[in-house]
């Protein structure tokens, strides 16, 4: 991809700069000269032909606009001059003909996972302290602070300040300019050196805002979402806070847990405050319970798995100009290898495949799972209507500033990141992928509900793209960061773990990219490569209240 100027689709009827253009320069273009009439910026697009006003705007062979004003060839397609539009869909005649990819590179490989007994294998050992409600979080605080560093385990930092250095110094009768001269400083892997379970990779809190007030119906979701975290092949266990009086009651969660898991027996713990003699009592409970879950989630060591067990959750944020074309089908690559191995991936993020439906409803399986996927999209797009807040208002000033500038644009782009398997199940929030292939799953487009979203339907593992960078992760999914660009991963080398900045420069394919990805992929699953979110202890954990959010 060395040219300067790139038409992702034969149909498209725009352009895309693949750098900075001044107004006057001439483009050469399947034979014919597009001179510019104003500046374009780097991935941004221009018209091809001239627009009438009501004219339709295509790229990547989708309707992803409508013209506002008449617009000149070789002008700048922006909000100023083109709305959103996207096609219709309907429930039809459906072609799922698929020539998976060679994986002939990755046929054997294995990765070294925590085999649990439902057969599921992990990525990661985590223990969880989780609160039913909101009132708990204060004690999950107090819980957080006497147990993750005191076990070796970094406390969300990348490094740690060593007080108790200090009044050492202090009490063995050290000078002001001692005590200033001290290093007190440790970092994260110092402090993981010396965790006391060499086989729990940390233990994760899941405060929350949730839980009483507002509807039952998001109560009884938390707790749907709570369970796919406990049952989640990362997590060995977990120990439940309850004040005992809030909606979201154990027994919800207890239905949730046999639901998805009947023979559910990982150690578990419920403590209830309200039944307790005091709040020193039920902390000082809640933490030896915790301590031995430890004993026991520190039993299970990492052995190999084939690669099928592996359940890759799709995601973007931060999303650029570039995005649907470097990273996104880089990832999609990524997702057809692993769907070509017997593995699971899961897309996310519904209002973003807003004027695609068309095309994945013809990728569906069969005739229940595209009305199903059908009939949720339209609900979603109803509901986002009635509250005044439409799909075409999904876009981002970020977005729009570096060139996506539609809902039916971005979502184009971000579809990519689905490959282009058929479309095995289509899942609503909070139900597990339970079917090997490519799952649709009902999120939002908020970045940190939707990676929460993925990784309680059961993604233990999520790649990430971004093209403007987001500093995000999730408690229980190692999640790895892909850029779109390369000035984005030389700016940001604490966030970005895989630049696909260089299918742009040309020195990557798509595919060759993908295939990358997935060798860190299996490393990470392996334990053998740390991404920077979790390094960095990115653990952001944001419940989907089934409201509007886009």
């Amino acid at each position: 991809m060395k040219e300067k100027v790139l038409k992702v689709h034969p149909n498209d009827n725009v352009i895309i700069a693949l750098r900075d253009f001044t107004a006057g320069e001439q483009i050469e273009w399947n034979g014919e000269t597009v001179k510019l009439l104003e500046d374009i910026p780097v991935k941004h697009k221009f018209s091809e032909r001239d627009f009438s006003v009501g004219d339709e705007i295509h790229m990547y062979g989708v309707l992803v606009g409508k013209a506002t004003r008449y617009i000149f060839k070789g002008s700048r397609i922006s909000r100023e001059n083109v709305t959103h539009s996207a096609s219709s869909f309907k429930v039809g005649e459906r072609n799922i003909a698929w020539r998976p990819p060679d994986v002939s590179r990755f046929r054997g490989r294995t990765f070294d996972g925590y085999h649990r007994a439902d057969g599921k294998v992990g990525t990661m050992n985590y223990w969880l302290v989780i609160p039913l409600v909101f009132c708990e979080n204060r004690n999950i605080q107090v819980i957080q602070d006497a147990m993750l560093e005191q076990l070796g385990y970094a406390s969300g930092r990348h490094f740690s300040v060593n007080t108790q250095r200090l009044i050492q110094l202090y009490q063995s009768g050290a000078d002001t300019e001692a005590i200033l001269k001290a290093d007190i400083i440790q970092d994260a892997a110092e402090i993981q050196r010396n965790r006391l379970f060499s086989n729990v990779d940390g233990i994760k809190f899941l405060q929350h805002d949730g839980g009483c007030g507002g509807t039952r119906q998001d109560s009884e979701t938390l707790c749907r979402l709570l369970a796919g975290y406990i049952t989640h092949s990362n997590v060995a266990g977990a120990t439940i806070l309850s004040l005992g009086c809030q909606h979201a009651q154990f027994q919800l969660l207890e239905e949730a847990l046999k639901d998805m898991d009947p023979n559910f027996d990982k150690p578990l713990y419920i403590l209830e405050q309200q039944k307790s003699n005091s709040e020193r009592e039920f902390i000082a409970e809640a933490v030896k319970k915790t301590f031995a879950g430890l004993i026991q989630a520190n039993k299970v060591e990492r052995r190999p798995a084939p690669l099928n067990k592996l359940i890759l959750g799709l995601e973007c944020g931060g999303s650029d100009g570039f995005s649907g074309i470097s990273a996104n089908p880089a990832l999609g690559y990524t997702s057809d290898l692993l769907v070509a191995l017997g593995g699971t991936a899961i897309l996310s993020e519904f209002p973003e495949l807003n004027g695609v439906e068309q095309e994945l409803i013809n990728r569906c399986i069969d005739d229940a799972i595209a009305a199903k996927f059908a009939g949720i999209m339209q609900s979603y797009a109803l509901r986002a209507a009635d509250v005044g807040s439409g799909f075409d208002m999904n876009p981002s000033p970020g977005n729009i500033r570096d060139g996506l500038i539609t809902d039916a644009m971005k979502s184009a782009g971000a579809a990519k990141k689905g490959g282009t398997s058929p479309v095995a199940d289509v899942l609503d929030y909070t139900e597990q992928a339970t079917r090997p292939g490519l799952n649709l799953l009902c999120t939002p487009g908020n970045d940190v509900e939707s990676t929460t979203g993925l990784a309680g339907s059961g993604a233990n593992i999520i790649v990430f793209t971004t093209g403007l960078g987001t500093p995000t992760g999730n408690p229980v999914a190692p999640t790895i960061k892909m850029s779109s660009n390369t000035t984005l991963a030389q700016r940001m080398p604490d966030i970005i773990d895989v630049d696909a900045g260089t299918i742009i420069s040309g020195e990557d394919t798509i595919e060759s990219k993908g295939e990358e990805l997935l060798d860190y992929l299996i490393r990470v699953a392996s334990g053998k490569a740390i991404p920077h979110a979790v390094r960095l202890g990115q653990d952001d954990f944001i419940p989907w209240k089934r409201g509007i959010s886009l």
